[in-house]
């Protein structure tokens, strides 16, 4: 059996970070309690080898209230800004792991926010990097991830507004999704946020479902409810059917050739055989 491994597999950059950072709060506070707040990364057998090292994740705000000392480790998506306010007002050590991207739109949603900007999101209202973005852009803000949630959106005519997205949003539909808004009669500016890694595998998972079209199954090893892994799942069976349909007109083609070859050795034939029956003179 042939396997194609895409290039661009395993963690990227922000990920990476965010696991070292662990591992090394680790070696820097021994006997310490250490936390993450949410799990660090998407990926169990990460958390499982964190969690036999001592590394607790805290999963609710209800832990984290009840939480008297220890170092609490911000996990990649990041977290809303409250969150850190609660945090240093107990004293409780934070080491902040969150994707460098990621931190970039949160600060650049707070600077709009403060400049008196309506902030718009695209990506998806319950991924915990959007809440986190979220909840650095004031009270005058907005999750989109279609073209529904845009026309829902109570905004006046020349309303100011900040477009951001989500790093792990789909390329080409947060193009799309623009192109609604800049029809809109706001006045409008776009950040695209998308994080470069995120396009090279949506573009490599495409491209290696497209022309491996003789291959089986394209498999994504990640956990399943992750929504940049449902994000690539679409890709790949939109890859898969486009693969299909080509693989089908490949075969519709061959049989109307062998049908025509048919046609043509019945007429030979037919020519033949009129011939053959044909007075000699």
């Amino acid at each position: 059996m042939e396997v194609i491994r895409a290039k661009t597999a395993g963690f990227c950059f922000g990920v990476e970070r965010a696991v070292n950072t662990v591992y090394e709060q680790i070696e820097a506070h021994s006997g310490e309690p250490i936390y993450t707040f949410g799990p660090i990364i998407h990926n169990e057998e990460v958390i499982k080898d964190l969690e036999k090292k001592g590394v607790a994740v805290l999963r609710t705000e209800e832990e984290l209230d009840a939480l008297k000392k220890g170092v609490v480790i911000i996990r990649s998506h990041g977290v809303e800004k409250r969150i850190y306010d609660e945090l240093n007002k107990k004293g409780i050590t934070i080491v902040d792991a969150t994707c460098p991207f990621v931190k970039k739109i949160h600060n650049i949603v707070q600077k709009e926010s403060n400049l008196g900007r309506y902030i718009v999101i695209i990506g998806n209202p319950d991924h915990p990097e959007v809440e986190g973005i979220r909840g650095w852009a004031g009270e005058r803000v907005s999750v989109v991830q279609n073209a529904e949630d845009i026309e829902n959106l109570s905004l006046n005519e020349g309303e100011k507004v900040c477009v951001v997205s989500q790093t792990t949003f789909n390329y080409n539909k947060f193009q799309d999704l623009v192109e609604i808004i800049r029809e809109k009669s706001y006045d409008i500016c776009v950040l695209n946020t998308i994080c470069n890694a995120t396009k090279e595998r949506q573009t490599e998972a495409k491209r290696i479902a497209e022309e491996n079209t003789r291959a089986e199954a394209v498999r994504i090893a990640e956990k399943r409810e992750k929504a940049e892994a449902e994000a690539r799942e679409k890709v790949r069976i939109a890859a898969e059917k486009k693969a299909a349909l080509e693989k089908a007109e490949q075969n519709r083609k061959a049989e109307l050739s062998e049908r025509n070859r048919k046609l043509a050795l019945e007429r030979e034939i037919s020519g033949l055989s009129t011939l053959w029956q044909m007075p000699f003179r």
